[in-house]
């Protein structure tokens, strides 16, 4: 009996064919085959121009099958009907390709690989080196704009196709600058734009008088094609000059020297310009990198608001320097002394804004696509509070590799809020990029948790499965009876929290780092509890930047009057909410309404809860009306 192993989708014509891939029968070491095909006028499916082969089966593409040249009065009914095409069919051109599906537009890729990762997503795939002139020109013709996933391509012919007429998006000139990493530091400097010093070397005197000037460590970097770790060196000492330069291939690669930036965070800010010239800019992040090799991406960077200001500010002076529409990631070096220095950029989407699929309201594939088509720019701003990108690296070669590759994914797919990408590469080896998961969630601080549970293979549990959302501090246990209203009030919600002893004046240290950890843990409010001279209230929130609810307790003397007032005569600048004494409950239902500004189903529940105490007070009414007050009073 024949069973279906894999199906592949094929035809660009009125013919929908089915041929599924054999399955062999352990037992038997035989094959079983299945070939069938459906007329269906009305669809029009992709067709790879691929010749299969097997004992049992066989199919060839039909020329008629190709994209034809480009014809502008066919029409592509999806948001545009310009064809997109990409240079090289990488993760980069795999993932541009899923973004264009939700939008209907119709992305096709030059890459010499056969099944590279964009080939079983893009409309079309011509197999060809987007370093050859002549594939290059043929594959233009096909394309109403010309994109790039990687900018090692051939600028030379990307001009002379200009001049005919094509629509290169970011413009040749952009690529020739990026190209030639001392040209993009040349360009850059003198457009304003700060960064690490430099300067070209030529052979082993020029290096040594660049250690000279720059001191040690210094950095010798190649100016062509270079990336992911590519391309650098490090030299200690002068003495390691040679060994540097060797490393690199020797002075006939074209080196320059950088001095060497103590940079205390690498960060990247992915910039998108549209044809009209305006620029978006999405939220500064964090890299982190191993082996020169990117590993990690946390968003938003943990550093204070003017550094992010002025990272933004840097990474958008340099990407309107250039000229051309799409996405480009720059990258940044935040020093000890607070500068913000330029390191590199990338004309294309980029492993720093992965983390923007699940984590931004546009991703950075779908604002390349519509700035490289002119359609209008979509939000880049987050719509959740963090993120986390990790790459999954080969960690061996071959077969092992895919098994502990597989056995990280599975851990994710455990994991609340992580969304694993996987490229479908067909070899594996050692540090290659195969593919990378997103975890978002309510802080840095959950998420890095739950990261460290994929990657160190920790068992999931509830505490680390669900972070708390309400912190609930009081100084001292004497203050729980009455400070359990508001864990019972919150429960009653469904709100995750947690219930602690923080004194201002017993544990100050603790007071400190707590308050000064709460918001990076996840915790987006804070109801402290507190009597008499009642500090804790006021000390937390001059040290954090989430609302404080403040619940005066009442002591053995002046009945809470003196906690009220306390808390309520906190001086300009440090604001504290409050309630009735002794009143956590309605502390609690405040944190409620404070999370419902951004959580529908708290709108929702506190809705319900508001229609709930209305009908027990008309039923309290209704009651006292039909029995009269004696009654009343008798049966309570």
């Amino acid at each position: 009996m024949s069973m279906l192993h894999s199906a592949i989708l094929l035809g660009h014509s009125t013919t929908l064919g089915f041929t599924l891939k054999p399955f062999y029968h352990p037992s038997t070491n035989t094959a079983s085959s299945l070939t069938f095909y459906l007329d269906q006028p009305s669809l029009t499916l992709k067709m790879k121009q691929k010749q299969f082969q097997h004992p049992h089966l066989s199919c060839q593409a039909s020329p008629q099958d190709a994209v034809p040249e480009r014809n502008d009065e066919i029409p592509v009914h999806g948001l545009s009907e310009m064809v997109v095409g990409v240079l090289g069919g990488g993760q980069l051109g795999r993932m541009l390709c899923q973004a264009a599906s939700h939008m209907g537009i119709k992305v096709i890729v030059l890459d010499q690989q056969e099944n590279c990762p964009a080939s079983s997503l893009s409309y079309h795939h011509m197999v060809g080196s987007f370093d050859d002139s002549a594939t290059v020109e043929e594959f233009a013709k096909r394309c109403g704009v010309l994109t790039f996933e990687i900018e090692h391509v051939d600028v030379a012919t990307l001009e002379k196709l200009e001049k005919q007429g094509v629509d290169c998006q970011p413009k040749a000139s952009t690529i020739r600058i990026i190209q030639d990493k001392y040209l993009q530091k040349v360009h850059f400097s003198q457009h304003g734009i700060p960064v690490p010093e430099f300067t070209q070397i030529d052979d082993l005197e020029g290096a040594k008088k660049a250690g000279e000037i720059f001191g040690y460590p210094l950095m010798i970097k190649s100016r062509r094609l270079a990336y992911d770790g590519r391309g650098n060196a490090v030299a200690k000492s002068e003495e390691e000059l040679p060994s540097a330069v060797d490393a690199l291939g020797g002075f006939r690669r074209g080196l320059y020297a950088e001095k060497w930036a103590s940079f205390v965070k690498e960060l990247a800010v992915i910039v998108v310009k549209g044809r009209d010239n305006s620029i978006s800019c999405y939220p500064v992040v964090e890299t982190i990198h191993r082996d020169n090799i990117c590993h990690t991406v946390k968003a938003p960077v943990d550093v204070k608001c003017k550094i992010r200001e002025h990272a933004t500010e840097v990474a958008s002076n340099a990407v309107n320097s250039l000229k051309g529409a799409g996405v480009f990631a720059v990258e940044l070096f935040l020093t000890k002394d607070g500068q913000i220095l330029l390191n590199e950029v990338a004309p294309r989407p980029h492993n720093s804004g992965h983390h923007t699929i699940e984590s931004c309201y546009t991703s950075q594939y779908e604002n390349h696509l519509r700035a490289v088509i002119g359609l209008p720019l979509g939000d880049p701003s987050m719509k959740t509070p963090a993120a986390v990108m990790y790459n999954v690296l080969g960690e061996e070669e071959g077969e092992l590799g895919f098994q502990l590759a597989h056995q990280l994914i599975k851990r994710a797919l455990t994991i609340p809020g992580a969304n694993v990408h996987w490229y479908d590469k067909p070899e594996m080896r050692k540090q290659r990029k195969m593919g990378h998961i997103t975890i978002v969630g309510p802080s840095l601080g959950n998420i890095e948790s739950n990261l460290a549970i994929i990657v160190e293979g920790k068992r999931l549990n509830d505490k680390t499965a669900v972070s708390p959302r309400v912190s609930i501090i009081m100084g001292s246990d004497t203050d729980l009876p009455v400070m359990k209203s508001a864990a019972e009030t919150l429960e009653m919600f469904g709100v995750s929290h947690e219930v602690l002893i923080v004194s201002a004046h017993r544990t100050p240290e603790f007071m400190f780092s707590y308050a000064k950890s709460a918001d990076k843990r996840g915790i987006q409010v804070i109801i402290a509890g507190a009597g008499s001279a009642a500090h804790l209230p006021g000390m937390v929130a001059a040290l954090t930047p989430l609302p404080v609810i403040g619940v005066p307790v009442r002591a053995s003397t002046l009945d809470g009057i003196d906690s009220l007032l306390s808390i309520v005569q906190m001086p300009r600048g440090i604001p504290v909410a409050t309630v009735a004494i002794n009143n956590a409950t309605n502390a609690a239902l405040l944190a409620v309404r404070v999370l419902g500004i951004a959580d529908e189903n708290l709108r929702s529940r506190m809705s319900q809860y508001q229609e709930e105490e209305k009908e027990i007070v008309l039923r309290k009414g209704d009651k006292l009306e039909n029995h009269g007050w004696e009654s009343y009073l008798k049966n309570d």
